[in-house]
């Protein structure tokens, strides 16, 4: 399988790089950047040395499409539906970073995201949402997986079991989400910069994060009802890790131990994801650098109130870890494939 990595120098594509340069089965052949065409990727990111010298390349949708069967996209929305149009029809594959196919209905993604240019036909396209643990069935016969936001994959993988097994009382859920610095992105920003950052902790888009449609669009089917969140999401100084404390009101009186066996019995088959005994609890640290999610909880029986903490590296389970597992199902090949990675701890 061939694949190209459009926008490549950003965090999220040099992951990518990190883990498809052993992969099996799989050759990386295009590499796109604004910035550092006629660079290798070697250069830019000597960490890549004997690993990857792939020269850089300025953008050429033609060219992607041309020499590669699979595409990671990682550029906005008039790239990523441009593509979508130009692969239809034939047997190329596009993985999508971004959120330009992670919504049912177009509507709601452009009153959060806006997109340059109005996209007709939207719903024909062959796209499916790709958390694996959900979709894994339709998302080997999809043509395009929309990779989803990190803070829905902390939220969404917490959720499911309770949600799934009808636990939740109360329709609407609120959700504490801490992320290290790398969420942000590779491009230079004043609110990222060391001396604001370090040694401060800082909510942002409080109550109006663009993941939170994202989020209340998947409970809801979870639920089989309609489900709203109440998100707060805030910038730690680390540069990976997400970490999201989720409380919502249960519907029956349950106990920590059953919550457990709930939990372990929905996730037996699932390699990716971490359950903790009661009283213990998740940490970024415990899962950095790997495409792992540690789940935890705790039941506060004076209010009712179920604690569930769920810990991913934002950039491997919450980005490019989640997209080679994808790529690995639309391969047919086993998940785990070049994602069986140790977290790196201390």
């Amino acid at each position: 399988m061939n694949v190209g990595i459009l926008g490549a120098t950003g965090y999220t594509g040099l992951e990518l790089i990190r883990l498809l340069s052993k992969h099996p089965y799989v050759n990386i052949v295009y590499l796109t950047s604004r910035s550092f065409d006629e660079n290798t990727i070697s250069d830019v990111y000597p960490s890549l040395e004997n690993f990857c010298k792939i020269p850089l390349e300025k953008l050429n949708l033609e060219k992607a499409v041309g020499l590669c069967d699979l595409i990671f996209n990682t550029l906005p929305s008039e790239y990523a539906f441009k593509l979508a149009k130009m692969i239809t029809g034939s047997q190329k594959k596009i993985i999508d970073l971004g959120s330009s196919f992670r919504f049912d209905d177009y509507e709601i993604y452009k009153q959060w995201y806006f997109p340059k240019e109005e996209v007709t036909l939207y719903e024909k396209f062959n796209r499916i949402y790709g958390l694996p643990e959900i979709y894994r069935d339709k998302i080997q016969y999809a043509q395009i997986v929309g990779n989803p936001g990190c803070y829905p994959t902390s939220v969404l993988l917490g959720l499911m079991p309770v949600m799934k097994n009808k636990l939740i009382k109360d329709n609407t859920i609120i959700i504490d989400s801490k992320s290290g610095v790398s969420g942000s992105g590779h491009e230079p920003k004043y609110g990222n910069l060391f001396s604001e950052c370090n040694e401060n902790l800082k909510p942002y888009n409080v109550a109006k994060h663009r993941h939170v449609p994202e989020m209340e669009q998947e409970l809801s089917k979870m639920q089989e009802g309609s489900v709203n969140i109440v998100f707060t999401p805030h910038l730690v100084p680390m540069t990976r890790g997400i970490l999201s404390t989720i409380y919502c009101k249960c519907d029956i009186n349950i106990t920590i131990e059953e919550l457990y066996i709930i939990y372990k019995n929905y996730y037996k088959e699932e390699q990716f994801i971490r359950i903790l005994k009661p009283g213990l609890y998740p940490s970024t640290k415990d899962v950095y650098g790997s495409n792992f999610c540690e789940i935890g909880f705790e039941f506060d029986k004076k209010t009712n109130t179920l604690i569930i903490m769920s810990a991913i590296d934002n950039l491997v389970k919450g980005a490019s870890g989640q997209a080679v597992q994808n790529m690995n199902i639309l391969l047919g090949i086993p998940e785990n494939t070049a994602l069986e990675i140790v977290p790196v701890y201390p």
